[in-house]
């Protein structure tokens, strides 16, 4: 007997602990569609966003690491709940298209709080982790996943149209994480407890080995899961370069950690980023604290601003007051005249007039007598 056509049978792939196959993109779909499940629910059971589920149902891109082995392990289930029953006779017409009813998305939260409480709930704890996988700090990874919300609460109407709001506040959060000027804080400076687990410790050390760039490049490719252009736009670069910037990075993991086997096993640097730093004490934010500190921080922003506009309206309105209303021309500075001797006073006697001073001593008065008073 052989097996009806409308319910293939997912196999693994020939290379000893491989990636399991997928079924081709069309498959995907029409399983997903015989539950029905939506793409909404598949992606929640999956781990992933619509958007991604719809990139991988379209053949655009594939999924890769502990997400391709989950999204098999799906479409196996869903393929046998399909498959008919031993002894059936195989189906000569297509099932029936589902009802469209059954297939409506589920209802959007009610208001913007609860949108952002379930992105927070939801995306919170693995950001946390990438985070601490980037910078090995548990404060500072805390503090990048708690300003990354932060900033998409004042952001919310920009970020609940955008298509991956997760992806935004993953940016965010990867951006603040790396920022340069945290090299100048006196807490930062020294580096954090590591983890207890060695195998943890050794990624976590060949990690912090790599350059910013290749670190969080290998993270969104291996760690989160994302394709090679996806990974290229959110690290801001071309895809050559995203690439050249992942193999650098896997060379000197690699190096690095030559027990885990990247040339044979190519998903379990996958399985060892996505599980690092989940055994670590790492504060989840709630959401309504993360909505009231944004919402605080906002307004010491604002408040600064209006108190530095006061300011420098302050500053032109007294230049104004101050200033001199007419051109008042400046004093010209004293002119130098030519021409008058200068003042001095009779100088020293040079040897010709001590000579003649003498000749006119000593030689008797051509003229008349002197007269000189005598006694009487």
């Amino acid at each position: 007997m052989t097996q009806s056509p409308a319910s293939p049978k997912l196999t693994a792939s020939p290379e000893q602990g491989g990636p399991p196959s997928l079924p081709p993109p069309e498959e995907r779909r029409r399983l997903r569609e015989t539950k029905p499940l939506s793409q909404a629910q598949l992606a929640a059971l999956v781990g992933v966003t619509r958007e991604t589920v719809r990139s991988w149902e379209s053949g655009r891109t594939e999924p890769r690491g502990s997400r391709r082995a989950a999204y098999a392990k799906l479409l196996e289930s869903l393929a046998e709940a399909a498959a008919p029953p031993p002894g059936a006779p195989a189906p000569d017409a297509p099932a029936p298209a589902p009802d469209p009813a059954e297939q409506a998305e589920p209802a959007p939260p009610a208001t913007a709080e609860e949108a952002f409480d379930a992105l927070c709930a939801r995306t919170a704890p693995a950001l946390l982790r990438q985070t601490y996988a980037l910078t090995g700090h548990r404060a500072l990874a805390t503090e990048s996943v708690e300003r990354a919300f932060q900033l998409a609460w004042q952001r919310w109407p920009e970020v609940a149209v955008d298509r991956d709001p997760a992806g935004w506040v993953r940016a965010a959060a990867h951006e603040y994480a790396l920022s340069p000027w945290h090299r100048f804080r006196p807490g930062l400076r020294h580096p954090d407890t590591p983890p207890a687990d060695a195998s943890d410790r050794a990624v976590l050390d060949a990690l912090l080995g790599l350059p910013p760039a290749q670190r969080r490049t290998l993270m969104l490719y291996d760690g989160v899961g994302l394709d090679l252009p996806e990974t290229a736009a959110e690290t801001e670069a071309s895809t050559p370069t995203a690439a050249g910037r992942l193999l650098s990075a896997r060379g000197t993991v690699a190096a690095h950690l030559p027990g885990l086997g990247l040339t044979d096993r190519p998903g379990d640097l996958a399985e060892r980023l996505t599980a690092l730093g989940g055994a670590e004490r790492l504060v989840v934010p709630r959401p309504a604290r993360v909505r009231t500190a944004s919402e605080r921080r906002a307004r010491l922003w604002t408040r600064a601003a209006i108190a530095f506009t006061a300011l420098i309206v302050t500053a032109t309105a007294l230049t104004l007051r101050t200033a001199p209303t007419r051109y008042e021309p400046p004093v010209p500075s004293g002119k130098a005249i030519s021409g008058v001797p200068p003042r001095m006073g009779p100088g020293p006697l040079t040897p010709e007039d001590e000579t003649l001073k003498q000749k006119l001593r000593s030689a008797p008065h051509p003229g008349p007598e002197r007269l000189t008073p005598q006694a009487s």
